[in-house]
């Protein structure tokens, strides 16, 4: 969600991913480090670890901080 109104703009409930491997923004490649299966984080992420000023448009504006609520379910 975006950190500034609330606005949820991804409700996935599974997304695979490699970590470290710039599949996702930098926030979560960082973020999701050093978390053990069935773990809940609360991620932060400031623009510079985002999107950045380019945003991802319709729903991420430009230099916009992210919060996200994670469940590490598996490593694969």
């Amino acid at each position: 969600r975006l950190a500034e109104n609330g606005h949820v703009f991804d409700t996935a409930s599974t997304f695979d991913f490699v970590l470290g491997a710039g599949d996702v923004i930098k926030g979560w490649d960082q973020g999701i480090v050093g978390m053990k299966v069935g773990e809940k984080r609360h991620l932060k992420v400031p623009s510079s670890l985002g999107y950045g000023k380019r945003g991802s448009a319709p729903d991420i504006p430009p230099n916009a901080d992210l919060e996200f609520d994670v469940t590490l379910k598996s490593f694969k």
